[in-house]
């Protein structure tokens, strides 16, 4: 009944077309989240049966993972019919029951548009490969071999390998950036968009309140087929693949974040301002210029409402020099565009293991790392069971699922181990997620960060995510306010957040030990119901190790 009450408390935002903006968007990977018919995958009325754990916990929205019809070679994200849901997830009827249940709990839904691919057994494709002459021919990206019989240049699959498959019914290679099985569409052909914005328009139409825009970077490429040119070794980093791919070695300046991309997005952003309260996130993935695609493709109000990089989901630890300069670079190279942040998602390391295994107190830092999430300049993803604080799952290679760490194994175990199983009930079978053996083992040491363990316990991760929210949603500067640096030194992080006549500060210490920023000889007010104890003397804010404080200057 409580959890009912809050949920129920939070304002009606159905004719807010800002809702967006400092949303907090809860990521489900739906085969992973509560299974409902004993099958051990988890599906849409499982998601219906947790929604209001999800609305309690202070959520906006909820961004739902690809539950398409697909025949699973990526989980999803290979899609066959963009229009109807996978029986192993339930039925379009279910999905009109999640989203009249969200709505009715003050929840909005974003769903996971996979535009880039599909499946290779699309009907689309199936016609495309057929001939050279069929009517949807044009519809993927085909190009002859060279004259040696090798593929058409240098562009390599993020999976690994080349970027081109062989064909035999045509005798020509197609283009997959992902696997072989996920044909790349081909959007210089106007047909293509007319066919996505149709997709799209079918969502919108069942009452969905926005999209997570897969690999929005990677939907058009040069069609003069250049090769990339190399990257120097000092320049790669493992923001977009993991180090032991040689994709990082290229300079990937034509098969993705073209400048075509722009005049698509724009036909999209259009097509989403014909219905109130609509918005779309992009997942940016270029590891060279990510933060200036997302200025480019968020700005002046007619592109997608917000994108999302990989500044803070590469496994570079988190520091207080990296969030400052990540956040006034992209102030300086999108000052009228609006980011979304993430520490974590279903395609990396879980931040539990990726930061907070060596520090002092995991907890503890785990609860700072994600109030400042919360309190930066930008709307937050929050990927399922990042608020139980787990840790990634090391599994058996026999247990692998998935092909990316199938074919990188052991340097690269791939992303199952941020997907195994929510854990709901610490003393339940396979830990309330399934009555049968799940698609993942449920790690026992997830057990003991289940929900039923943390829930009411004032000092658990859950809790914190509770309390911080509930803080947050108080105070709008926190969600849709400017931002301002002040100088700090060491492991702290400070700033303020303002909009309208509300100023708030923000002081943040992400490391062990004891810090202190001086903020002048001025008069400092705390501010209560964050969960935290920094206390302040003569104009500075002392913290403990993993410590914040949020207050005002009178």
């Amino acid at each position: 009944m409580q959890s009912a009450l809050k949920a129920n408390s939070k304002p009606d935002l159905a004719i807010d077309r800002d809702w967006w903006r400092g949303a907090v968007i809860y990521q489900i990977y739906p085969r992973s989240y509560q299974d409902s018919n004993g099958d051990g995958i988890g599906d849409l009325k499982g998601i219906i049966g947790r929604l209001p754990y999800i609305a309690a916990l202070g959520a906006d929205a909820i961004w739902i993972s690809p539950f398409f019809k697909s025949p699973m070679k990526d989980f999803g994200y290979d899609v066959s019919d963009y229009c109807d849901v996978d029986p192993m997830f339930g039925t379009l009827a279910d999905f009109d029951a999640l989203t009249a249940e969200a709505h009715r709990l003050g929840l909005k839904v974003m769903i996971d548009e996979v535009l880039s691919h599909t499946a290779d057994n699309h009907p689309w494709f199936k016609e495309s490969r057929s001939s050279r002459t069929n009517p949807k021919a044009d519809w993927y990206v085909w190009a002859d071999a060279r004259p040696d019989g090798t593929p058409p240049n240098n562009w390599l699959s993020i999976f690994g390998g080349s970027a081109w498959q062989w064909d035999t019914s045509r005798q020509q290679y197609y283009l997959h950036n992902f696997l072989a099985e996920q044909p790349d569409l081909n959007f210089h052909n106007h047909d293509v968009q007319d066919a996505l914005l149709d997709v799209t328009r079918f969502w919108l139409e069942r009452g969905v309140d926005g999209f997570r825009l897969d690999t929005i970077n990677f939907y058009f490429h040069s069609q003069g087929l250049e090769n990339n040119p190399p990257l120097p070794p000092e320049e790669r980093n493992d923001q977009t693949a993991p180090a032991v791919n040689p994709y990082n070695y290229q300079d990937h300046l034509y098969d993705k974040s073209r400048p075509e991309n722009l005049g698509f997005l724009e036909r999209f952003r259009a097509l989403l301002d014909e219905y109130p309260a609509t918005a779309a996130v992009g997942e940016v993935g270029d590891s060279q210029r990510g933060l200036e695609v997302v200025a480019a493709y968020t700005a002046g109000g007619k592109r997608v409402h917000m994108c999302y990089s990989f500044d803070f989901l590469a496994p570079e630890k988190i520091s207080a020099a990296k969030v400052r300069s990540v956040l006034e670079s992209f102030g300086k190279v999108a000052s009228d565009g609006w980011s979304c942040w993430a520490f974590s998602n279903h395609d990396v390391m879980r931040p539990a293991s990726r930061w907070a295994a060596n520090e002092a107190d995991p907890t503890a830092y785990l609860k700072v790392i994600s109030a400042l999430l919360m309190s930066l300049r930008g709307s937050v993803c929050i990927y399922q069971g990042e608020e139980l604080g787990l840790g990634e799952a090391d599994l058996r290679f026999e247990d692998l699922q998935d092909p990316y760490g199938i074919r990188f194994w052991p340097e690269f175990k791939g992303r199952d181990g941020c997907r195994t199983p929510m854990v709901w009930d610490g003393s339940a079978k396979n830990g309330g997620f399934s009555s049968a053996k799940p698609w993942l083992p449920v790690p026992a040491k997830h057990l003991a960060q289940a929900v039923n363990v943390q829930q009411g316990d004032e000092t658990s991760l859950l809790e914190h995510y509770r309390r911080f929210l509930s803080f947050r949603r108080a105070h709008p500067a926190l969600a849709k306010g400017d931002i301002t640096f002040i100088e700090s030194e060491g492991d702290t992080v400070a700033f303020t957040r303002r909009a309208g006549n509300e100023q708030i500060v923000c002081v943040f210490n992400l490391g062990a030990r004891p810090a202190e920023v001086d903020l002048g000889n001025r008069s400092l007010q705390p501010l209560p119901g964050h969960g935290f104890s920094g206390q302040t003397s003569s104009g500075a804010i002392k913290l403990g190790g993993y410590g914040a404080w949020f207050g005002r200057i009178d």
